[in-house]
């Protein structure tokens, strides 16, 4: 088991723990819904749709528990911080089409939402974290569709024991490209920001750490306040690997004159 894999079975006990290492957080003070989502998904088997009811805390130990056939439940102090259920494969999300790896690389960064973050120390999007410690994708339009695209280069540390980058990581990839594909195609603004709240994903196969892929993103819909985009990760000939749906809750920022 890598260092990083966290979770362990409760000691006297059948219900195991899981906690999300500073080093996995989205926001400041929570983990990065995909990556936490990918932990809960290990669980399960296929593709797993995951809900979040509220920000996954970091460094703390989470109970995890069966909820039925093929799903669990993840609590802190009693309290419900997610829920998971296997889903059919036919329910896996599907792809608009493939990008290039030319095309990956020439939209790298130009995303309107890198101008201003408003999360620079995500451990996928984060523009403050160094190579070998966030996964640094930063997908930004491709030419004439509404997709975002940037390439990846997993690093050693993402590897289990061998070079197959863990599948956590995969569904951590998959997260921020959807929710920024969110953004600009809502055109959300520095006053609002957005929340994961599901995400459905099956990976496939697993990339291989040192090796170069394309992570894209789309935007699929809108419903008031919840954004709905896709996501996935392709190999070097345009393979699918890993695909997310993902629903994304807008909350908006206190005003200067309204914060407290």
């Amino acid at each position: 088991m890598s260092e990083d894999m966290s979770y362990a079975p409760v000691a006297g006990g059948p219900i195991p723990t899981l906690a999300v290492p500073f080093r996995f957080r989205g926001p400041a003070s929570s983990a990065n819904g995909g990556y936490v989502c990918g932990l809960i998904a290990g669980r399960l088997d296929g593709p797993v749709t995951v809900t979040l009811r509220r920000p996954p805390p970091l460094d703390t130990p989470m109970t995890v528990e069966p909820a039925g056939e093929g799903s669990v439940s993840i609590r802190h102090d009693g309290t419900l911080v997610a829920e998971a259920v296997s889903v059919p494969a036919g329910r896996a999300p599907r792809t608009p089409g493939a990008v290039s790896m030319t095309e990956a690389r020439a939209a790298q960064g130009r995303a309107r939402y890198f101008r201003d973050p408003a999360f620079p120390a995500c451990f996928v999007c984060g523009t403050e974290r160094l190579p070998g410690d966030g996964l640094r994708i930063f997908p930004g339009p491709v030419s004439g569709g509404t997709s975002l695209a940037a390439p990846w280069t997993p690093d050693a540390s993402t590897a289990n024991g061998e070079r197959s980058v863990r599948p956590e990581i995969v569904w951590a990839a998959l997260d921020c490209p959807s929710g920024i594909a969110a953004i600009e195609a809502a055109d959300i603004g520095e006053d609002t920001i957005i929340l994961l709240g599901r995400m459905t994903a099956h990976v496939t196969a697993l990339p291989t750490a040192g090796e170069e892929y394309q992570v894209i993103g789309w935007p699929i819909g809108r419903d008031g306040r919840k954004l709905t985009a896709g996501s996935a990760v392709l190999g070097s000939g345009g393979e699918v690997l890993a695909v997310a749906e993902t629903v994304w809750i807008t909350i908006a920022q206190p005003t200067a004159e309204g914060a407290s």
